[in-house]
C-alpha cells in the first residue's frame, strides 16, 4: 500500500487538537494514575503501553472502516460499551473484596503482574466505544480526500496519536508514581487505598455505563 501523509499544516492541527483531547483525563488516563500511584512508576508505564496497544487496534478499526459498522450499529455499540462498563466494575469489586495484597508480594509476582497491568489497560481502552466514535469522527477532518489513499492518511495520523499518548499518559504515570511514594509512606492512605481505589474504579464504570448514552 502507498503511504500517503496528510499536509505539514494538517498534521501540526491535528498534533495540537489531539494534545489538547489527551491531557484531559479521561477514564484510561484515571486507570494510568490509579495503577502508578498503587504500584509505582513501572507498573504505570506498563498499563500506559496496555492502553495504547488498544489504540492501535482502533486505529486499524478506523482504517479498515470498523469504526463506522460500530456507529451504525446500536446493538454492537451497546455491547461494547456495557461490556467495557462491567469490566472496570469488575476491577473495583475486585480491589474492594479481594484479599489484600502486601507490595512485597506485588514485587515478587515479577511479570506475571506486569502482564496483568498490561492486559487490564488494554481491556480498559478496547472496550471503549468512545474511542472508535472518536476515531471515526475526528481523524476524517484532518484528511485530504483529494490526494487519495485515504486509509494510509488515517494510518498516519492514528500512529501519531499513539505517539502522543504515549508521552502524555506517561507523564501522568510519572507524576502519579511520585506522589504514589509519598502517599504510600502516610498511614492513613494505606488504611483507605483498597476502598478509594476500588471505588475508582466502579465509578468510572458507572459512568461509562451511563454517559453518552445518545449517539452522534
Amino acid at each position: 500500500m502507498q503511504i500517503v501523509t496528510p499536509d505539514a499544516g494538517a498534521i501540526a492541527l491535528f498534533a495540537a487538537a489531539a494534545l489538547a483531547l489527551l491531557v484531559t483525563p479521561g477514564p484510561a488516563v484515571l486507570y494510568i494514575v490509579a495503577r502508578s500511584v498503587e504500584q509505582g512508576r513501572l507498573a504505570g508505564l506498563v498499563s500506559d503501553l496496555g492502553v495504547h496497544a488498544a489504540t492501535l487496534i482502533h486505529v486499524l478499526a478506523a482504517v479498515l472502516g470498523l469504526s463506522a459498522l460500530l456507529a451504525s450499529s446500536a446493538l454492537a455499540f451497546g455491547i461494547v460499551k456495557y461490556a467495557g462498563a462491567a469490566y472496570l466494575i469488575w476491577i473495583g469489586l475486585r480491589k474492594l473484596f479481594g484479599p489484600a495484597s502486601a507490595p512485597a508480594l506485588d514485587a515478587a509476582a515479577g511479570r506475571h503482574a506486569y502482564r496483568r497491568l498490561f492486559r487490564d489497560g488494554f481491556v480498559v481502552n478496547l472496550l471503549n466505544p468512545k474511542t472508535a466514535l472518536f476515531f471515526l469522527a475526528f481523524l476524517p477532518q484532518f484528511v485530504d480526500p483529494a490526494k487519495g489513499h485515504v486509509a494510509s492518511q488515517v494510518l498516519v495520523l492514528g500512529l501519531l496519536f499513539i505517539l502522543l499518548g504515549l508521552v502524555s499518559d506517561g507523564c501522568y504515570a510519572l507524576a502519579a508514581s511520585a506522589a504514589g511514594g509519598w502517599l504510600k509512606r502516610s498511614r492513613t492512605y494505606l488504611a483507605v487505598e483498597r476502598y478509594v481505589s476500588g471505588i475508582l474504579f466502579i465509578g468510572l464504570g458507572l459512568t461509562a455505563a451511563f454517559a453518552g448514552g445518545h449517539r452522534k
